[in-house]
């Protein structure tokens, strides 16, 4: 498994607000700079699968690997590769603390990590951030 990228953001938002915006997921580009749209082929659900288009990129088929009132990780089918996104959130006195790590794995990972690895380093610490505005009731990047 090599790590990409890492971030870690408090947020006044309730654990259940952050778990509401990730089920969500047509309104994943609202935060989510990088894509242009996300969808479900079911409910968002433990073994859910959907498919992803990011921003300049071809369509990523993921599945929802595991989902717990704590946990949402999500896997990205990559050609020899799976792109790993895991997402924490810890209540806090003051609402949350979200730590997300994404990880990539596979025959064809070194390759994926060189193509994908330095956008998605940049992005996730100020996706993250949006997230947790969003689900605060704050602003959302203007489409």
């Amino acid at each position: 498994m090599t790590p990409i990228a890492a971030a870690h953001v408090a947020a006044t938002a309730s654990p259940s607000a952050i778990f509401e915006r990730w089920a969500d997921v047509a309104t994943w580009p609202q935060w989510n700079a990088d894509t242009k749209w996300v969808r479900l082929d079911g409910t968002f659900t433990q073994g859910g699968t959907g498919v992803l288009k990011p921003k300049g990129g071809p369509k990523v088929k993921f599945v929802i690997e595991k989902l717990t009132d704590t946990e949402f990780i999500d896997v990205s089918r990559l050609v020899g590769a799976r792109l790993t996104f895991s997402h924490v959130v810890t209540p806090t006195a003051d609402g949350c603390v979200v730590d997300v790590a994404i990880t990539m794995t596979g025959p064809l990972g070194w390759l994926w990590t060189r193509i994908l690895g330095k956008g998605l380093a940049a992005s996730v610490r100020p996706d993250l951030e949006a997230l947790a505005r969003a689900a605060e009731g704050g602003h959302t990047l203007a489409q």
